[in-house]
């Protein structure tokens, strides 16, 4: 018999549940999370091979607009006569001295030096005397830069405004 003032006893708590997953669910989580994964490498292998052309841009710009410059630091004319020695530009004395001159697979300096960097770049120069807004003494520049496909034109005028 029970005696007044006891406690009672409490009663047994019920059986936990076990949370988490299941290895189905595992499973299925990791063929979704993969194929994700999957999917967002594809769109970086795409965007990464791509990324070079931007760069062979950039520098097709460079090479064309170095040697316009130099071009255009020239004389308009000049007396002495040229003389070319491979893809050296370090005897041309005046714009109309560059016309004509093309490398095929490489850039050079100025002193016929192949740029180790720029190999399986060519480059075409053009230079034609022309008429701008009614100036006759004019030449108009085309400066060509070719990497596989890809090619760059640059277009410049050179005047006699020293004459």
């Amino acid at each position: 018999m029970r005696s007044e003032g006891a406690p009672t006893p409490a009663p047994a708590p019920a059986p936990a549940r076990q949370s988490g997953f299941t290895i189905i669910e595992m499973v299925v989580a990791i063929v979704v999370i993969g194929v994700g994964v999957a999917g967002l490498l594809s769109a970086f292998s795409i965007s990464v091979r791509n990324s070079a052309d931007p760069m062979q841009l950039k520098q097709s710009h460079v090479v064309a607009d170095e040697i316009m410059e130099e071009i255009l630091l020239k004389p308009y004319n000049s007396t002495t006569t040229p003389s070319q020695v491979g893809c050296a530009r370090n005897q041309f004395y005046d714009v109309q001295d560059y016309n004509g001159y093309t490398t095929t697979g490489k850039i050079c300096d100025v002193d016929g030096v192949a740029i180790a960097g720029l190999n399986g770049y060519s480059l075409k120069i053009d230079v034609v005397a022309t008429t701008l807004g009614g100036l006759t003494a004019a030449r108009k520049i085309t400066v060509t830069v070719t990497r596989g496909t890809d090619t760059y034109v640059l277009v410049g005028w050179r005047t006699d405004y020293a004459s």
